[in-house]
Parts: C-alpha cells; sequence; structure tokens
C-alpha cells in the first residue's frame, strides 16, 4: 500500500510538472500572437499622415484610417499634417510674448531701424521630405522667413513700414519664402504670414545695431582694400616674374648659339687641320700671338744691361 501510495504521488508530481510547463509556453505563445496581431495594424488620425518604410525605404504614405503591415520588418513614421505657428522677433514662453532683438530689429532704405515682429504659420506639404529631407526643417524654414523678411523690409523707409506699407510687405515676404522652399524641398509651405507689430526700437538696441553694421563696413572695407592691393600688385609681380623668365631664356638661347658657334669654329679648324696641319698650327700660332701681344710689355736693351727678378711683371 505504501508503495503504490508513492507511486501516485511521484506520478501526480510529474503531471503537474508538464502541465506548468505546458501552460508557460501556451500563454507565451498567446502574448506573443497577441503582441504580432496588434503590431499588424497601425491606425492613422484625421490630421496625420503615415510614411510606412522597409528597410529604412518608403513603400507608401498612408491617410487617415486602419492599415496592415509586416511586423519587425515594415515602420510606421506618422507626420502631423497640422498648421503650426512661429514668432519671429519674439517667442512665446508662458503666455507671454518675449521680444527677441536679434530678429525683430531691422534697417530700412532710409538706413533707419525698425522694431518689426511676423508671424509665420506654416504646414507639412510632403511628409516624407520633411521626414527625410533634413534633421530640423523648422529652423531652416525660420532662418530663411528671417532673411526674407529683412530683404524685403530694406526697400522701404521706416515711415511706410510703420503705416501703409505692412500689407505689400507681407505679400512679398510670403511669395519669396514659398518658393524658396519649393526649392530647397524641406516638405514645408508657408500658410500665411503676418505683421504683428512694428515699432521704433529702443535708443539702446539702435546703438547696439549701429555697432554692428559699423563693424560690418569695417570689415568690408578692409576686404575692399585687401582686393584692391592685391589686384594692384600680383600683375606687377607676374609681370616681373615674366620678364626674369624671358631674360632667362634669351640668355640660355645667346649660350647655346655661341656654344654652337664655338664647335662649328672647331670643327672647321680640325677639318683644315687635317688637310694642311703645318699651316693650320702656323695660323694658330699666329692668330694666338695677335691676341697676346698687345697685353705684353716690350723692353729693349742694348746687351749691357744686368738681368735681374723680372720684377716689371709682378706690377699689377
Amino acid at each position: 500500500m505504501l508503495g503504490n501510495k508513492k507511486n501516485k504521488q511521484f506520478y501526480a508530481n510529474e503531471v503537474k510538472k508538464k502541465f506548468s510547463f505546458k501552460s508557460v509556453l501556451i500563454v507565451i505563445a498567446i502574448i506573443f500572437a497577441i503582441s504580432l496581431f496588434s503590431g499588424s495594424f497601425y491606425s492613422v488620425k484625421e490630421q496625420e499622415q503615415a510614411i510606412l518604410t522597409m528597410f529604412g525605404k518608403v513603400v507608401r504614405v498612408d491617410t487617415a484610417g486602419l492599415y496592415f503591415k509586416v511586423p519587425f520588418i515594415q515602420q510606421v513614421h506618422l507626420v502631423d499634417m497640422t498648421t503650426h505657428g512661429i514668432g519671429i522677433g519674439y517667442v512665446i514662453k508662458d503666455g507671454q510674448n518675449i521680444t527677441v532683438d536679434d530678429e525683430g530689429v531691422m534697417i530700412t532704405s532710409d538706413f533707419n531701424f525698425v522694431d518689426i515682429d511676423f508671424y509665420l504659420e506654416y504646414k507639412v506639404s510632403d511628409p516624407v521630405a520633411s521626414y527625410y529631407n533634413s534633421e530640423n526643417p523648422e529652423t531652416i524654414m525660420k532662418n530663411m522667413a528671417l532673411a526674407c523678411i529683412r530683404n524685403t523690409v530694406v526697400k522701404y523707409a521706416v515711415d511706410d513700414v510703420l503705416t501703409t506699407a505692412k500689407g505689400q510687405i507681407q505679400s512679398e515676404v510670403k511669395e519669396t519664402l514659398q518658393k524658396e522652399l519649393a526649392d530647397k524641398n524641406i516638405g514645408l509651405m508657408v500658410v500665411n504670414i503676418s505683421v504683428q507689430d512694428a515699432e521704433p526700437p529702443t535708443e539702446e538696441i539702435v546703438q547696439a545695431f549701429k555697432s554692428v553694421e559699423t563693424a560690418k563696413q569695417g570689415k568690408e572695407t578692409a576686404v575692399n582694400n585687401a582686393k584692391k592691393y592685391q589686384n594692384e600688385e600680383l600683375p606687377k609681380a607676374e609681370a616681373a616674374a615674366d620678364k626674369i623668365v624671358q631674360d632667362a631664356e634669351a640668355a640660355k638661347q645667346a649660350r647655346i648659339a655661341e656654344a654652337e658657334g664655338q664647335v662649328a669654329r672647331f670643327n672647321e679648324m680640325y677639318e683644315q687641320y687635317k688637310l694642311q696641319p703645318y699651316i693650320t698650327k702656323k695660323r694658330l700660332f699666329y692668330e694666338t700671338m695677335e691676341d697676346l701681344l698687345p697685353e705684353l710689355k716690350v723692353i729693349i736693351t742694348d746687351g749691357t744691361t744686368q738681368q735681374m727678378l723680372p720684377l716689371d711683371s709682378f706690377n699689377g
């Protein structure tokens, strides 16, 4: 009886172990199936678009709805398609507008300063371009907008900027910025841009910007002077270098011609020497003496002069 009891207990333990292991496997399989199933579908909201990629390559772009994707292989990137807004010349922090002088203060055509703020509304026009073509398309767009605003405001007098030209400035900036965004292809488009405020800047800001402009003008003057000096001196140096090269080439040709003449003369004398050696030697001797005798001092004596050291020959 005791043996049967032990066998039954052992069998029951084995059944429990097998059942526990199977239960764990079943639970894991169920969890995996649920995660696999849930990861196979994704939903896109009304104001979103989804970029479906596989191994980093764009497969398609989806609008609002429910879609299927291959788990672990295909990835989904949601892009917000709503209209956004940013301030230029100011930032909004804790519900308050904080002025950014470096952005808002600009120069007008009559060389005055104006503190002008804009509000730029934009949205994504191409989800793929906005997601892949640049790391921070909003920052790029803001810098482009600031450049367009400065290039536009500088065309107008300060009185016009502060009063009647605001609408025209807005239209010009919007048109120019939209063209540049299309050229850059960063996937953003301008919805609207409007002047929020325009007023003369404070005296401190004016002085600071005048200092900056003076420094810029000083830099430009120095660069222009350097270019002028370069343009004046470089041709002179090139001309001097060309003259040196030409003189050297002329000296080279003269030396070559002289050497060739001497070689020709030597060859001619050699041919004469082969034909008449004695006459040629005699002629060469006479020619050599003709060259030497004019430089020699001739002293004639009567034969009774006592011979001493030829001190005369040591005189320079």
